[in-house]
């Protein structure tokens, strides 16, 4: 999936958690009807300035149960269903009691292949696995699923340990969406293996993208729009936020030799891009295809992107409402991406947003009530997380924190929206701020370098008589470029601090005056 390679430290904790999985399996076997025993060892808690905000309760997990979260999903009765890379399912009780020690796992499934999708409807819930799309229900009403559909798995599976399969939850026409990953994470092999298609209720598959090269995971934003994260690797200059938009091409050309499967409902297949070009020389030449939404900077933001959040939450969660939240597995992160579109194409900006997970955030999923779990492994893909596995949640505390709430491309710069006042002299100091742009190579070769890189000068600054916003004027804009910008020196008006000042922009297009 990720960017990273595995460690020695990985492959030794693959090893450990087998053997706890043989004792978990034990276990079932003779009867055991739920899961706790010994915990695994907690995670050294080190306070930093973001608990103040938004504080992580960890769920304590034991070795018996080996919880590396491919996918969660809220069930009509408050359960968390979590499911598996091992191929099982687990419901959780009471998820969202205030002390976790009270929630409690009994296993829901087993037996399925590496499960990294989950969504509910009409009393089933939906999976889906390295093959297919599944359906499970409990029929006689003892807890566990005892009916298993298929409902799609038009698909081709080689056997690659890379053949990922990620799900979304259900778009207004009651479609699943699913992403794969090529083969090896380098060539496509089997059918579709680059790809996204579509399920429809009635399980038929459509495709839609092409282009894909080694997701880590899919969702929604508040129009219903579905965007995916792809790797840093082959033409993948760095991780990235990318649209999904139907009929478009995604930029990784290998997978598209099944255009001729795909037939009438892509259209004609893409010209091949230049290998060393930049993405919008290229864009400028290939109509379909279409840019990342936005770039998170190799090792700057993150080294695997993976789950995909929208906070519908309404306020719950704090003053971000309807922005992403997006994983990132091996700095064992959750990254806040503001969107616009800008020329009928989505792009933005990212900013930090939580660190300190247990183990490499890989799956997302908000709670009624406002919190976000996050789900994490580390086998095989290394983590900053010192653990296995784990499953936390996050809560606001109701303390709203000074960040950049907005960045805003305008044709000669950008308007920034902070989440309270600003203190006006800092904010119109040009020294408060830093400024500089790049972009990456578009290459068949594995990855980018920064490249390109440009230092515009600011040139006017004006603040909003509330000192909500303020307006940057540049004296050139770097079209095709991520504009990075470092806000030390501007406080609030109450003389904080942001809680992380740094912006990353990816612009593709200007807007119009």
């Amino acid at each position: 999936m990720t960017g990273s390679c595995p460690s020695t430290l990985s492959a030794m904790r693959s090893g450990w958690m087998s053997m706890a999985l043989g004792l978990a399996a034990l276990a079932v076997a003779l009867g055991v009807p739920s899961v706790g025993m010994a915990q695994i060892a907690p995670v050294p808690e080190a306070r930093t300035p973001e608990d103040d905000y938004y504080r992580l309760i960890r769920f304590p997990l034991s070795e018996q149960l080996v919880l590396e979260v491919g996918a969660l999903e809220m069930l009509p009765d408050g359960k968390l269903a979590v499911a598996t890379r091992r191929g099982e399912i687990y419901f959780v009780d009471q998820p969202l009691a205030e002390d976790p020690a009270q929630a409690s796992f009994h296993r829901f499934a087993s037996g399925l292949h590496e499960v990294l999708g989950l969504a509910w409807r009409d009393g089933w819930l939906y999976c889906v696995q390295r093959c297919e799309v599944t359906r499970l229900r409990d029929e006689d009403g003892d807890g566990r699923a005892d009916l298993f559909e298929t409902v799609a798995d038009g698909w081709g599976v080689s056997g690659d340990y890379h053949e990922y399969a990620f799900g979304s939850k259900f778009d207004r026409e009651g479609n699943l969406w699913v992403v794969l990953c090529l083969t090896g994470s380098f060539s496509s092999e089997a059918l579709y293996r680059g790809w996204c298609l579509r399920i429809t209720p009635d399980g038929k598959v459509i495709p839609t993208c092409s282009g894909l090269r080694s997701p880590g995971g899919i969702g929604a934003n508040a129009a219903g729009d579905m965007f995916y994260t792809d790797n840093q690797g082959p033409w993948n200059g760095a991780c990235s936020l990318k649209w999904l938009r139907p009929g478009a091409f995604l930029g990784h050309p290998i997978g598209n030799r099944w255009y001729e499967v795909a037939g009438e409902v892509m259209g004609p297949r893409p010209k091949d891009p230049q290998s060393g070009s930049r993405m919008m020389v290229e864009a400028a030449k290939i109509p379909q295809l279409e840019p990342p939404a936005v770039y998170f900077p190799y090792s700057k933001m993150g080294q695997s992107a993976s789950g995909i959040a929208c906070d519908l939450s309404g306020g719950k969660f704090g003053p971000f409402t309807e922005q992403l939240f997006v994983g990132d597995q091996t700095h064992s992160t959750v990254m806040r991406v503001y969107l616009e579109k800008v020329q009928g194409h989505y792009q933005g900006a990212c900013f930090p947003f939580r660190a300190g997970f247990g183990s490499g955030s890989l799956a997302l999923q908000f709670a009624p009530d406002g919190s976000l779990f996050v789900g994490g492994t580390n086998r095989g893909w290394g983590s900053r997380g010192p653990q296995p596995y784990a499953l936390e949640r996050v809560v606001w505390t109701g303390k709203t924190p000074f960040e950049v709430l907005r960045m805003e491309a305008r044709p000669d710069g950008f308007l920034l929206t902070f989440t309270e006042p600003v203190d006006l002299a800092t904010a119109s100091d040009k020294a408060s701020y830093r400024l500089s742009t790049y972009t990456y190579i578009y290459q068949a070769q594995y990855g980018s370098p920064e490249v390109d890189l440009t230092q515009p000068e600011i040139v006017q600054i004006a603040c909003s008589p509330d000192g909500q916003q303020v307006r940057l004027v540049l004296d050139a804009m770097a079209v095709g470029h991520v504009h990075e910008l470092h806000l030390d020196g501007v406080r609030s008006a109450r003389g904080q601090s942001l809680l992380h000042p740094v912006a990353y922009y990816t612009l593709n297009y200007l807007p119009g005056r």
